[in-house]
């Protein structure tokens, strides 16, 4: 008997839900959706935005179950399907462009650096942390969406090239590419705030 893997838990899953057992997607929610909401953050830059993605993603996946292919891992395609809706808001977004007060970035957003911290940390570290956090959040929100989102399912998610070429459809050479140019722009931009 070969042991039991998230990968086959999913796809275990999934022939559930397409069996008509409407509670595996709560299963596979349980495991993938503050995954899938984080990446959705990183890529869009706003807590109410990527909530609702996160939703539609899931929705789409109960949706289209039988398009399924259990040959594939499942959190590819569900990564797909969420890129594929970040790409769609992205593009209505820039057509219905929003003036706002208030920065791009939630100012209550989840500060991985704050969070991470080592015990006890002083207020000038914790204002440091914060704030190169967030100069790097923004920094990687600014870059056009060709680089911003294989830098984010690279760097973020600990996705290969093969995997992120998949969810692309584009070739692993174009993501290396894509990632090493994202990269370089974070440099430029980011080297003046950093060398402090």
């Amino acid at each position: 008997m070969s042991p039991i893997t998230p990968e086959t838990e999913d796809r275990d899953n999934m022939l559930r839900l397409t069996g008509g057992d409407d509670t595996a997607l709560n299963d596979l929610m349980n495991r993938h959706a503050t995954r899938l909401f984080n990446y959705l953050f990183r890529c869009l830059g706003n807590l109410e935005d990527a909530e609702e993605i996160s939703l539609e993603s899931f929705a789409r996946v109960h949706q289209h179950r039988d398009r399924f292919k259990p040959a594939f891992k499942f959190s590819t395609w569900l990564y797909t399907i969420a890129t594929n809706l970040v790409r769609d808001h992205l593009r209505y977004r820039s057509r219905r462009p929003v003036t706002s007060l208030e920065s791009r970035f939630d100012s209550s957003a989840p500060d991985r650096a704050t969070l991470m911290t080592s015990p006890d940390p002083s207020p000038s570290e914790l204002v440091e942390k914060t704030e190169r956090s967030r100069m790097v959040h923004q920094a990687v929100a600014e870059l056009p969406e060709d680089l911003r989102i294989p830098l984010v399912l690279a760097e973020f998610e600990g996705r290969s090239h093969a995997e992120i070429a998949s969810m692309l459809g584009c070739s692993a050479k174009a993501v290396e590419m894509r990632v090493y140019r994202a990269r370089k722009e974070l440099k430029a931009t980011l080297a003046p705030f950093l060398s402090k």
